[in-house]
């Protein structure tokens, strides 16, 4: 029995590649769009970013109601697993097709929104897919939750930047970057769905009844999941925030892309690490090391001003190298603790998805009305008020948060989860 175990950890630890690069189609289907639709949208059809704004917010508000629902309608996929995933990939794909490389053919602004729609309902299904199959996947692993997610979150990471810096790089090879990147992006979408063929089915074939009340119920989780909002809402603060600080705080306009790509890598480059951290000391005190260092970080970037790019690439680096501890150990403590209570995980994930998409629309809906209270304007000469207005919200209301998180999860029982 032993040696059959052993070839089947060893056979799951084959296929850990394949996981790291559907998540990295995943994660450069998520945030990077944030960041390259509205700009092309304006820029190569008119339309408003008051009017783009108010879309990308109804967007998130039906990505975050829709994802406990998702849930529930991934773990009753069955036998229909495989074809459903493949359905999901065909939607994401033709959807980012449609946003970048096909021209409008309806009013540009609504055929945003439906694309957009398309592309989110798509990667929300097969996200929450991914991670619940991911409970199964991490029982054939010699390394268990962490070493599962190592190789799934460097990936994200990885794909993130690329992600961001992709249209860079066709910008330099077509005059239709943007469609390039739809191109490329459809085509590895397509692929790494064929390299996961037969990894759907650690989610099992049947939903388990009561399966969401028995996550609710347990302490542990909800506590966890209670850590993720906590821990969730610095990043989606500073990502709202970061293009406005790096150009009006730091006066350094241009900077944005290279800062943010030095982010990304930097949590790719650090999640392993981590990884291997927390199986030697324990996750839950390697997550919290990593909480205190996304602490000083955004302190030190309350200090910066006019010029001091240099000193904010060591932040970027710093509070980089945090979210690669965030990424990988969080949802590891997460998915650990569900496969003893729900080992399908789909309405698990459905939840953790909710939660985590739940900070974006948060951030979007509080902090820039209050940035502009304070007198703040984008692309113009900012006073001292506006811009201190500016630092209080991107540096130090994370910090706040973060002490928050740290507390949470020093009050969370966590047993076998946290080893």
């Amino acid at each position: 029995m032993s040696a059959v175990a052993a070839s089947l950890r060893a056979g799951g630890a084959a296929r850990l590649p394949a996981w790291s690069g559907f998540a990295a189609v995943l994660a450069a289907a998520g945030l990077p769009i944030y960041i390259h639709a509205p700009k092309f949208y304006v820029d190569s059809y008119g339309v408003g970013l008051g009017a783009l704004g108010l879309v990308l917010f109804g967007l998130r508000l039906l990505d975050v109601v829709q994802d406990p629902a998702l849930g529930w309608l991934a773990e009753r996929a069955g036998r229909a697993r495989g074809a459903s995933i493949w359905a999901a990939v065909a939607v994401m794909a033709a959807a980012m097709l449609g946003l970048f490389a096909v021209v409008p053919p309806v009013a540009p602004l609504a055929w945003f929104a439906l694309c957009l729609a398309a592309l989110f309902s798509a990667f929300s299904y097969l996200t929450i897919s991914f991670y619940a199959a991911g409970v199964g996947k991490a029982s054939a692993l010699p390394g268990g939750h962490l070493q599962l997610a190592a190789w799934r979150e460097t990936g994200a990471l990885l794909g993130v930047s690329l992600a961001a810096l992709a249209p860079v790089v066709f910008a330099a090879l077509t005059g239709r970057p943007f469609a390039a990147f739809a191109l490329a992006f459809a085509a590895a979408a397509l692929f790494v769905a064929w390299a996961m063929r037969g990894e759907w089915r650690g989610m099992g074939n049947a939903a388990a009844p009561g399966a969401l009340r028995a996550i609710l119920a347990d302490a542990t989780l909800r506590r966890l999941l209670w850590v993720a909002l906590a821990n969730a809402t610095p990043v989606a603060v500073t990502s709202t925030l970061f293009l406005f600080y790096v150009e009006s705080r730091l006066a350094a306009p241009g900077w944005e892309g290279p800062l943010l790509l030095l982010f990304f890598l930097a949590a790719a480059a650090a999640a392993p690490g981590w990884a291997w951290l927390a199986q030697v000391f324990g996750a839950r005190r390697v997550l919290l090391a990593g909480m205190v260092l996304s602490i000083l970080a955004f302190l030190g970037a309350a200090t910066l001003g006019p010029g001091d790019v240099a000193l904010f690439a060591l932040v970027c680096l710093a509070s980089g190298a945090a979210l690669g501890a965030d990424m990988t150990l969080l949802p590891a403590l997460f998915a650990g603790r569900l496969a003893r209570i729900a080992p399908r995980g789909g309405q698990g994930f459905g939840l953790w998805s909710f939660v985590t998409k739940f900070t974006l629309a948060l951030a979007a809906v509080t902090l820039l009305p209050l940035l502009e209270a304070a007198g703040f304007r984008a692309g113009v000469e900012n006073g001292e008020t506006a811009l201190a207005a500016l630092t209080l919200l991107y540096a130090l209301v994370p910090c706040a948060l973060k002490l928050l998180a740290i507390g949470l999860l020093l009050a969370t029982p966590l047993g076998e989860e946290d080893d």
